[in-house]
């Protein structure tokens, strides 16, 4: 089958989250990266472009949009990787062209922004997909399955953690200047860059949306823009409750997103830094492992599996799992067809409850962690 012609709008030479995507494109032979505006300035691009052997480089993404589309064999998707503050215009080129969008998260730096987004989207042809890359993890495709099966009974809590130590102290490289630069990336800062993370997986993995919440941001690093530690209450529909904390000043924590889910005759556990390892407790009864591909690892799971148990397989193979889904949605999008019932990936409107997240995580606090609607 040919391999969907790829572009890429940022990723150049010095950012760490693009050579991420041109890998996870690649591990299942779904994408071939054949264009892109690489670079907020054109002299980067180019040197981007010619380091990565590209046939098409641009100088901005607006140019690239409207001359991809023109080409008899011009992209059919973009991969959107730059600082959130340009998602929204990036996005907005490619989406009114036709062509498939592939955006890193969170959606946009502003929820204004995501809004509009959400209506450009809606107004295209084109797929929107968005690489909440932690979804694609087999083990929360198998928590997923067991929550939605009704193996631990309806949920009433929820416990989702995401602590960092790399912002502990102030620091100057390019992903730490951006990241904790609000006109760039946004008004969250540990709750834009991870919380929004942590939600989106509590919310993927129990089928639930957040109501209302409680949050307390905190900034600790002095000079700081942004919060970089944040304790969040959650009210989710059906009754349940969560707490969330997000912390990018957590010595001794390098990615360590972890959740529990709690129902009436059940528990799950889950951390991605052990990711091949799912805890099932029911209630009164010992505590079972569920190992990836092992015993009573079910459908979901090994649909996105590809090596043999005891492998570790997580962070770069769950982008690659998000790619692989939105190829599959892009194949059937050409043909006319409706894709497979078990693709799954996160959507604009995913991505929209993410930024409203956000807003009501820093309109809650400056209320004195008054409760708040999302």
């Amino acid at each position: 089958m040919a391999r969907i012609k790829l572009g890429m709008v940022g990723g150049g030479n010095d950012a760490f989250i693009g050579g991420v995507h041109r890998i996870a494109s690649r591990i299942d032979d779904h994408f071939e990266l054949v264009a892109g505006a690489l670079s907020s300035t054109p002299e980067k691009s180019r040197a981007s472009g010619e380091a990565l052997g590209l046939p098409r480089v641009y100088d901005d993404f607006k140019s690239m949009a409207i001359r991809e589309a023109r080409l008899k064999e011009g992209i059919e998707a973009v991969s959107i990787v730059t600082p959130n503050h340009v998602h929204y215009k990036a996005a907005r080129e490619f989406l009114k062209r036709g062509i498939h969008v592939i955006c890193d998260k969170p959606l946009t730096s502003t929820l204004a922004d995501a809004k509009k987004l959400v209506k450009a989207a809606e107004s295209s042809d084109a797929l929107f997909v968005l690489t909440h890359n932690y979804t694609g993890y087999p083990m929360v495709r198998q928590a997923r399955e067991m929550v939605e099966s009704g193996d631990i009974g309806k949920v009433r809590v929820v416990q989702v953690e995401y602590p960092q130590d790399w912002l502990t102290v102030q620091q100057d490289f390019k992903q730490a200047e951006w990241r904790t630069d609000p006109a760039r990336s946004g008004a969250g800062g540990s709750t834009g860059d991870i919380g929004t993370h942590a939600y989106n997986l509590a919310c993927f993995i129990t089928g639930l949306e957040a109501e209302e919440l409680a949050a307390d941001l905190q900034t600790f690093v002095q000079g700081r823009q942004v919060d970089d530690n944040a304790h969040v209450m959650l009210r989710f529909s059906g009754g349940a409750r969560g707490m969330l904390w997000s912390s990018q000043v957590a010595p001794g924590n390098e990615n360590a997103l972890r959740i529990r889910v709690y129902g009436e005759t059940g528990g799950l556990e889950w951390a991605q830094e052990d990711p091949n390892y799912l805890w099932h407790t029911p209630f009164g009864e010992p505590k079972r492992l569920i190992t990836r591909g092992g015993p009573g690892s079910g459908a979901a799971a090994e649909r996105v599996s590809r090596i043999p148990p005891g492998h570790p397989e997580g962070y770069i193979e769950g982008f690659a799992n998000i790619y692989s889904e939105a190829a599959a949605a892009i194949r059937a999008h050409q043909s006319g067809q409706a894709a497979d019932a078990a693709v799954t990936f996160p959507t604009v409107g995913d991505g929209l409850k993410g930024v409203a997240f956000v807003d009501a995580c820093v309109r809650s606090s400056n209320r004195n962690a008054a409760w708040v609607k999302l």
